[in-house]
């Protein structure tokens, strides 16, 4: 069956295991041979990050260049897709796994890397085995798990928090409760981008495991007929819309993008008192946000429990990695440079600790050290018990699901944020693209 027992779910493994349309320039520098291109996402820090990965391939190997070009979150979803689906996909793809790699697979568009990782065993046994999951289909493996490990974290202004008297919140009703005393001091409770539309999509991810548990988004993946009307779903969609008509969340959310880090600056400067967001939101507020977080005023707590809820307090919904795939396109010469990339030049010494400075937590196995004397060791660690702790974390619902799936999931997520559709109209349009 498409993608079900793929462990989407169950991905807690015994180890720990998203701005311009147009694309800018990537580091290989003028008048260099390319022997392989590559598409990824820019936005500091992590953009640093990535060029910098690749800047010192290049330079280790002058012969087999490396030329990289970046893109805001939003475009490059619909521009890999369209490049791969026209045959002119860059030699390494980036991405997030799960569905979108399965479609790729399926269609023979990215090539199978299984037999490459037997020959490359150590690396294999050097990454979080959690992250694997999501890049394989079929008991075959399409991709090389790269990056960090970024579940979804509900951050708080601390200051905020203070100003009003009030304290974080440790249930849903604490919550709805919290809700009408920010107002009342004309503070957002909540941050939201909700132009991007996945972003909303984080708010459904925790309310179904927190109310029904696990189970209920692995019926509506693995194609169970009219999963997305059980009862749990539908009264996770109610208390969401209930959220949303109490003013929960910033005024204008829907016309406000996650690339523009604007749901970020709500947060750091104190007109918003909340935010969930994923792990890599740490190095955004440290690195524009002044003092913020070096003053000790970003809190961060994982999703707190529903009143009768089902699911598990360690469960987490995220990013259990990023994801590099080969395009079945590219020449054999390109190819080898990307696999020659995969090898020696992803998450070599320098670009870990890269990623640690930036208050993320590596795919890397073995390195506590480095994070517990990190500046972020605090993050750092609450980030690395909730990958390493988590008895289930589910892959992100757009990653997860077929593309078709997933962009009537957001369409519809969209829709059930301003009210113009009920939970049960909502159920009813994704029972159709996921039943099986």
């Amino acid at each position: 069956m498409a993608l079900s027992r793929r462990t989407l779910l169950g991905l807690a493994a015994a180890v720990p295991a998203s701005a311009a349309l147009a694309a800018c320039g990537g580091s290989s520098g003028p008048g260099k041979s390319s022997g392989a291109t590559y598409w990824y996402l820019n936005g500091q820090p992590q953009e640093g990050v990535r060029s910098g990965a690749v800047k010192a391939f290049n330079k280790a190997n002058p012969d087999t260049q490396i030329e990289d070009t970046t893109y805001q979150n939003d475009a490059y979803k619909t521009k890999i897709k369209t490049a791969i689906g026209a045959g002119q996909a860059p030699t390494i793809i980036w991405g997030w796994g799960g569905g979108t790699l399965r479609a790729y697979a399926e269609a023979g568009q990215v090539e199978d890397l299984t037999s490459w990782f037997g020959e490359h065993a150590d690396l294999k046994k050097s990454l979080f085995p959690s992250s694997f999951g999501a890049a394989t289909v079929d008991g075959k493996i399409y991709a090389m798990p790269c990056e960090t490990v970024q579940p979804i974290i509900l951050y708080y202004n601390r200051k905020v928090f203070d100003k009003v008297g009030v304290k974080p919140p440790e249930s849903w009703d604490d919550i709805m409760a919290l809700v009408p005393k920010f107002k009342a001091k004309g503070i957002a409770p909540f941050a939201l981008g909700g132009q991007s539309r996945w972003t909303n999509m984080m708010w459904l991810e925790f309310l179904f495991d927190r109310i029904g548990g696990s189970e209920v988004f692995q019926a509506a993946i693995e194609g169970e007929k009219n999963a997305w009307s059980h009862p749990d779903a539908i009264k996770a969609l109610t208390k969401l819309q209930d959220l949303v008509e109490a003013g929960g969340f910033v005024k204008g959310f829907s016309s406000i993008t996650a690339d523009s880090n604007a749901d970020q600056a709500l947060l750091y400067t104190g007109r918003a008192a909340m935010m969930l967001h994923g792990a890599w939101s740490y190095g955004i507020q440290q690195a524009d946000g002044g003092d913020f977080v070096s003053s000790g005023s970003l809190g961060y707590m994982t999703f707190p429990p529903v009143e009768g809820g089902k699911g598990d307090l360690s469960d987490t919904v995220g990013n259990p990695a990023q994801y590099l795939s080969i395009s079945s396109k590219a020449g054999a010469e390109e190819k080898k440079v990307a696999k020659e990339y995969f090898a020696k030049g992803v998450l070599q010494d320098e670009e870990v600790k890269q990623w640690i400075g930036n208050g993320s937590v590596p795919i890397k196995l073995g390195t506590e050290k480095l994070l517990a004397a990190s500046d972020n060791a605090d993050f750092l660690q609450f980030t690395y018990d909730i990958a390493s702790k988590a008895k289930v974390f589910v892959q992100s619902w757009d990653q997860a699901l077929s593309p078709t799936a997933a962009e009537t999931l957001l369409d519809n997520i969209v829709k059930l944020f301003q009210l113009s559709i009920s939970p049960k109209q909502f159920a009813g349009n994704l029972n159709a693209v996921t039943n099986a």
